[in-house]
């Protein structure tokens, strides 16, 4: 199984994808959680899908697949270090990697937009971005490079976790396994993802219109 698989699997198969690699590789999905959610809050991955994600794997633990504290215990650690990581290179080198943005991994556009939505909501845009796709992965880094101090940054980052990891994984636990989301579940799991691009959209599109 080669890295093409797993983000394929992920991305759009990934309810099957995550019952097959319970039953072949069993306790070791609980590293490729933790891979997942650390990777898509530390180290900018955008495609990984963190809110379905967490949702279908709180489903499996409804049914006795995973084990729910320490699926949340897990994801919480993940997003919560992950966080840090990606606040500490945003104050460490964050003006270095802004400036030469255009030509690596991280697009100037996400960062700037993340700026934003930092200088409309101050701190609470740690929380708020938590919830939303791209946000979440630039944000700790724009408020790295600005001047947070790391305990406000790190009470913030704790309530954001808390909530986005408590939300999601009670919504997939108790509600995964309800007839009807499991006969829907890939349209349950697209339309957890566009629910959460929600808010960004409609700021883009008021940008536009302000313009």
């Amino acid at each position: 199984m080669d890295l093409v698989d797993v983000i394929y699997g992920l991305m759009f198969h990934l309810d099957d994808y995550l019952a097959g690699f319970i039953i072949q590789y069993g306790l070791l999905v609980y590293i490729l959680i933790f891979a997942v959610i650390f990777s898509e809050t530390g180290l900018f991955v955008l495609f990984l899908p963190g809110d379905s994600f967490i949702f279908a794997c709180a489903t499996f633990a409804a049914v006795g697949l995973i084990d729910i504290w320490a699926l949340i215990l897990i994801c919480f650690i993940a997003a919560f270090v992950g966080e840090v990581v990606n606040f500490y290179f945003g104050r460490t080198w964050g003006r270095k990697i802004y400036s030469r943005a255009e030509k690596r991994f991280i697009k100037k556009e996400n960062v700037e937009k993340a700026g934003e939505f930092y200088e409309k909501y101050g701190g609470k845009a740690i929380i708020l971005s938590r919830f939303v796709p791209i946000l979440r992965q630039f944000t700790p880094f724009v408020v790295g490079i600005g001047d947070m101090s790391y305990r406000r940054f790190m009470v913030y980052n704790l309530i954001a976790v808390v909530l986005w990891i408590g939300l999601i994984s009670a919504g997939g636990y108790f509600f995964g396994n309800i007839p009807i989301v499991q006969h829907n579940f890939t349209i349950v799991l697209i339309l957890i993802v566009l629910v959460s691009l929600l808010p960004a959209v409609i700021a883009y599109f008021k940008a536009k219109k302000e313009i």
